[in-house]
């Protein structure tokens, strides 16, 4: 027998934040109570979260900002381009 979904979810989310991760979610054939539905399974199975929650050091926050800004991007035409480029 299945259990009834009557557990209602309430978050408030920033609109922008909200479509553009709708929008995935339809990529991956997914609705948006779907994906809260297989999130909720996932930190039940783990007992907790399902990816690892950290705070970048300097180094990484930096990188991070300059790659979201489009700043200091190394652009690569192939794999071959991308290891010559890389030294290996």
């Amino acid at each position: 027998m299945s259990k009834a979904k009557t557990a209602t979810v309430r978050a408030r989310i920033n609109p922008s934040l909200k479509k553009d991760v709708e929008s995935l979610f339809g990529e991956l054939g997914l609705s948006t109570t779907e994906a809260i539905n297989l999130f909720y399974k996932q930190v039940k199975l783990r007992n907790g979260l399902p990816f690892n929650v950290v705070v970048p050091n300097k180094v990484t926050g930096k990188v991070l900002k300059d790659t979201d800004a489009g700043k200091n991007l190394v652009r690569c035409e192939d794999t071959e381009d991308m290891f010559s480029k890389l030294g290996i």
